[in-house]
């Protein structure tokens, strides 16, 4: 077991969301990292290592101590105590793991002990120090070596740095040169986006009245829009993520917001100072316009305080905002330099796919896939944002199907800036293009081109037959449409895969410490043996495709020979004729899911099998046991599932729920890209 002890060169370098986003990217890579904070130093802000660590790492951290018990004994002179009761919490926070990574204390004038203690601390666990530093002048370089030459005085070795908070001019080739021989982790660029507050955070610091709920969770605050001046003057300023600030009175500024409102525009929200109200009758007037999730906040205080104070608002991650420390911490996970850090890693990765790992081979492999993948949904708000993301980080180039004018406009309303490589297709523009072809597809149905024509206006329809035609490489739908819209074309147009007689599915479910295969759990409502058998290959394959080792249990709610009756017999046939076809994989079955999941179970249930308590892909008898099962898991647990990803088709097409989310999407066009890979291969 190996241990990263992180240190801050200096106040504010962002030492928790670097000593986080090291421990996902230790994850990404296979490790079982664990994360220890010994000390608290600050009860509101600094015990949010531990909890993030628990709540999105999910890592079982130890609770720290208190800065109060660290003075006292100190002051006692029980510094050889403090260090065991330091040495025992971090001991504890490495069991299982192959890698410790310990948060130091942050430098504080007031403590002055801090950076001996992070020293003894360090040396204690025989830790191999990483000196975290913000890069935000030109003291930077000169800092960190001096601050290395005084921790190796001291006894400690020193494994790398972290430059945090970095401009867009930080040279980072330069300074690597300049830190002659210390081994540079990263360099983690200032991000203003990943600073802002939810508008709820604001609401919570003011002690505001909520007078408008809207999405007020949702919503963040990127700038703060004091109305001072008119309306007119003020309308370059009602952008997407603007708080505006406002007195009641003025009717000017509130009609101007429900304007910018009813164009969705997304506003942070509408705060009004001076304990004041909106006029009833503008209200009547703009009531629908106002109502399409727009906070509204009340304060007593007057405007200018108002902005003093949400100017004063603390920058660390509230503790229940998810949301924004996954994207932090993927942030820095993106930015460190993951060869620099490997580098310094003497303990091999394990072969257990665990989901930071899943998620981030996802990306990289879908990235060198390097595929188009086509979104007939191309003016749907999360659409566009996802397929942003895809093309800035090079994870697929996808194409929007739509009007260039609505998509544009959807797009200014949310903030997001489309980039110029991001590929737009009018339908009126490529119709005519795909109306033979399709003909030519169907004509042993009788399909004339008039009928082809009507049945292109779908764009579903539309964007599989650009995929028939090998004009895209994958397809990606459902945020509006149904789960029969986008499979029924495709069976239609695409048909299944040579040796395949029917489409599955699967779902990846993103477990605490290992990620599952579950299917079919979206398509098949009552399969019967063989097709079962067939559902188990596929999904075993798919596993594999994606770096899960297939161990397949067929489920079953008999385990074994111990059951009778049609159901547990259609399973025992399935998979019978599964390892009929395919003798060299692990599977196994009829199996109860708690026989197949846990070795205790198992090892008293079917003590012979290769697959029990063990099992990585879980068969399910019918749609709704799989269905059942998968949802229960996914909300019970609160685990991720990324899918439902269709398996059997000639190419790839990937529905998605209806309430998928921005990174939702986002995964299956990687998925869709590494399938399209695969198939060509």
């Amino acid at each position: 077991m190996q241990t990263f002890f992180l240190a801050p060169t200096r106040q504010n370098v962002g030492l928790t969301s670097v000593a986080l986003g090291v421990v996902r990217a230790l994850q990404r890579q296979g490790l079982r990292v664990g994360f220890a904070k010994p000390v608290i130093q600050d009860e509101t802000a600094n015990e949010r290592s531990v909890h993030f660590a628990r709540e999105i790492c999910k890592i079982d951290c130890p609770n720290p101590l208190s800065t109060a018990q660290v003075v006292a004994r100190i002051s006692e002179g029980q510094i050889d105590e403090l260090l065991e009761d330091i040495v025992s919490l971090c001991m504890s926070a490495a069991e299982g793991a192959d890698v410790l990574v310990v948060e130091g204390l942050h430098t504080d004038p007031s403590f002055s002990f801090t950076t001996r203690l992070n020293a003894d601390i360090a040396r204690s666990l025989q830790a191999e120090m990483v000196l975290v530093a913000s890069a935000q002048d030109d003291l930077t370089v000169g800092e960190v070596k001096l601050t290395a030459s005084q921790f190796r005085a001291g006894g400690c070795k020193i494994a790398g740095t972290i430059f945090n908070k970095a401009p867009a001019t930080f040279d980072r080739a330069a300074a690597a040169q300049s830190l002659e021989g210390l081994p540079l982790w990263g360099v983690i660029h200032n991000n203003p986006s990943l600073l802002a507050p939810r508008t709820l955070d604001v609401a919570r610091h003011l002690n505001a009245d909520v007078i408008v709920e809207g999405e007020l969770s949702k919503r963040r605050v990127l700038e703060t829009v004091v109305a001072a001046r008119s309306a007119a003057e003020m309308i370059q300023r009602l952008n997407p993520c603007s708080l505006i600030v406002s007195a009641g009175d003025r009717d000017d500024v509130m009609l101007a917001t429900a304007l910018a409102a009813s164009r969705g525009i997304q506003l942070a929200g509408l705060l009004l100072t001076h304990g004041s109200a909106i006029d009833q009758r503008i209200l009547d007037l703009a009531a629908k316009a106002l109502d399409n999730g727009l906070p509204i906040l009340r304060v007593n205080a007057d405007t200018y305080t108002t902005a003093t104070a949400i100017s004063r608002i603390p920058p660390a991650v509230a503790a229940d905002d998810f949301e924004r420390m996954e994207q932090v911490l993927d942030s820095v996970a993106e930015e460190l330099e993951t060869a620099a850090i490997l580098n310094s890693v003497k303990v091999p990765a394990s072969t257990r796919m665990s989901p930071p790992a899943f998620r981030y081979q996802l990306i990289q492999k879908a990235r060198a896939a390097h595929k188009r993948i086509v979104l007939p949904e191309g003016d749907e708000p999360r659409t566009i944002r996802a397929a942003v993301i895809c093309e800035e980080k090079g994870i697929a180039r996808c194409v929007l199907l739509g009007k260039p004018d609505v998509i544009k406009s959807v797009a200014a309303a949310q903030g997001v800036s489309l980039p110029a490589s991001l590929e737009i297709l009018d339908p009126d523009t490529i119709r005519e293009k795909y109306v033979d072809p399709m003909v030519e597809l169907r004509k042993s149905k009788g399909l004339t081109p008039g009928q082809a024509r009507d049945q292109l206006q779908d764009t579903v329809v539309l964007g599989t037959m650009m995929l028939a035609t090998n004009d895209v490489d994958g397809l990606v739908s459902g945020a509006v449409h149904t789960t029969a819209s986008t499979v029924r074309p495709a069976l239609q147009l695409i048909k299944t895969a040579p040796g395949n007689s029917i489409v599955s599915s699967v779902f990846f479910m993103l477990m605490p410490d290992q990620v599952l295969v579950y299917g079919d759990c979206a398509i098949n409502p009552d399969p019967n043996a063989a097709e079962l058998a067939e559902i188990a290959l596929q999904s075993a394959h798919s596993a594999t495709a994606f770096g899960v080792e297939p161990k397949v249990a067929m489920i079953s709610y008999s385990t074994g020979s111990s059951g009778q009756g049609a159901d547990v017999d259609k399973v025992r046939e399935a998979t019978s004729i599964a390892k009929e076809r395919a003798p060299e994989l692990l599977l196994d079955g009829p199996l109860q899911y708690d026989a197949a999941s846990v070795m205790d179970v198992a090892a008293s249930k079917a003590p012979n099998s290769k697959v029990a308590g063990q099992a990585t892909v879980f068969i399910f008898p019918d749609l709704n046991t799989g269905n059942t099962t998968y949802k229960a898991v996914q909300r019970s647990a609160n685990v991720i599932s990324v899918g439902p990803m269709l398996q059997g088709l000639r190419k790839p097409v990937n529905d998605l729920s209806r309430g998928a989310l921005v990174d939702d999407i986002v995964f299956t066009i990687a998925l869709t890209a590494i399938q399209a890979d695969a198939q060509k291969a």
